[in-house]
């Protein structure tokens, strides 16, 4: 299996730097930088789009697949944020949002730009334990984007059950090497261009099978039953599917995903997932050996220093490509991440 994973990610990953930013922006896969190049010429040269518009639905049944859930259930747009608006737009003035304090702003800011819901933020580990009976919707990342806490999702889930509300989670930090049940939340959301390794520009929502009592705030010509009769007037049939929340989609974005997540598929996340631990558990080690602690986020591929965010800059000039955020040093580790990039990191840190 190693033999094979190693290949498959070799055969596709050349980075020029030591990249280890993947919680910024993943690297295009050499599958993925080609069809962008066929997708770019089909519309250069005038041929009809239809393999383009085809994408888009290989990428949504390859997402419904490491989600778990049927093909019907998952919806197409273009940022996580867009998604977080539609779900606050389905909710009663007054209602309250529980999320968690310092969660990604696609995650949490629609609810507070509604104006007129009661949005409630606590500590990442007592979330669940916050749920009450007046709570109508959780909305949570499932790993931070600051420092790489996992969420407790089975907790939070029980607890949501128990007291009716709802649950809506933002695995754009996790797909792709966390198990993402999309059975388990009432919606979830991923963004395609991190760990799921695609360009900018594809997203990916799951619903419930009676689509959650969404409103199609965002429906265009493409949310249609039929998509090219939806073009002019009000669309006389929505999509019976997730479909109806579909955003028009960017192709090219679409072109390249649907064969970004064809590789995750083939590797496995799984495997994705011991390979990227072992990589973040190494650099943990190193660090203490240097005298620096890393924030608590055990079983996660981000790692995050406090105080050594300034070193980022020269981190870049030699070639080592990391994030500064709120002053901690972070560092995210994918499938095409070696040992030897743990290494140079440290080597580079400790001078």
């Amino acid at each position: 299996m190693e033999t094979t994973f190693e290949s498959l990610v070799r055969a596709e990953f050349a980075p020029k730097n030591t990249y280890l930013n993947t919680a910024s922006c993943g690297l295009l896969p050499a599958r993925t930088v080609a069809a962008l190049h066929e997708a770019v010429r089909i519309q250069a040269e005038g041929r009809p789009l239809d393999p383009l518009f085809a994408d888009v639905e290989a990428a949504r049944a390859s997402f419904a697949r490491l989600a778990g859930v049927p093909v019907t259930r998952v919806a197409a747009g273009s940022s996580a944020a867009t998604y977080s608006g539609v779900v606050a737009a389905s909710l009663p003035a007054g209602a309250e949002v529980l999320t968690a304090e310092g969660d990604f702003t696609s995650v949490v800011n629609p609810f507070h730009a509604r104006g007129d819901l009661k949005v409630r933020a606590v500590p990442l580990e007592r979330i669940a334990d916050a749920v009450r009976p007046e709570t109508a919707v959780v909305a949570v990342s499932a790993a931070q984007s600051a420092d790489g806490r996992i969420a407790d999702l089975p907790a939070l889930k029980e607890a949501a059950r128990a007291h009716g509300a709802r649950t809506y989670v933002d695995f754009s930090q996790a797909a792709g090497w966390l198990e993402m049940d999309g059975d388990a939340y009432d919606f979830t959301v991923s963004t395609g261009f991190k760990w799921l390794i695609g360009p900018h520009g594809a997203t990916f929502l799951v619903v419930p099978e009676d689509l959650g009592g969404l409103t199609p705030i965002l429906a265009g010509w493409f949310a249609g039953e039929n998509p090219w009769e939806s073009c002019y007037g009000p669309i006389q049939e929505l999509a019976h599917s997730a479909r109806r929340f579909d955003i028009s989609p960017g192709l090219f974005a679409y072109a390249g995903v649907r064969h970004s997540l064809a590789l995750i598929e083939e590797l496995g996340v799984d495997a994705v997932r011991t390979h990227d631990l072992a990589l973040a558990d190494r650099f943990r080690t190193g660090l203490r050996d240097l005298g620096h602690e890393p924030l608590p986020a055990p079983g996660s591929a981000i790692v995050s220093v406090p105080g050594l965010g300034h070193r980022q800059p020269d981190l870049s000039r030699a070639g080592i490509e990391l994030s500064d955020r709120a002053g901690n040093l972070r560092a995210s580790f994918h499938l095409y991440n070696t040992s030897a990039d743990v290494e140079r990191l440290l080597d580079v840190l400790s001078s």
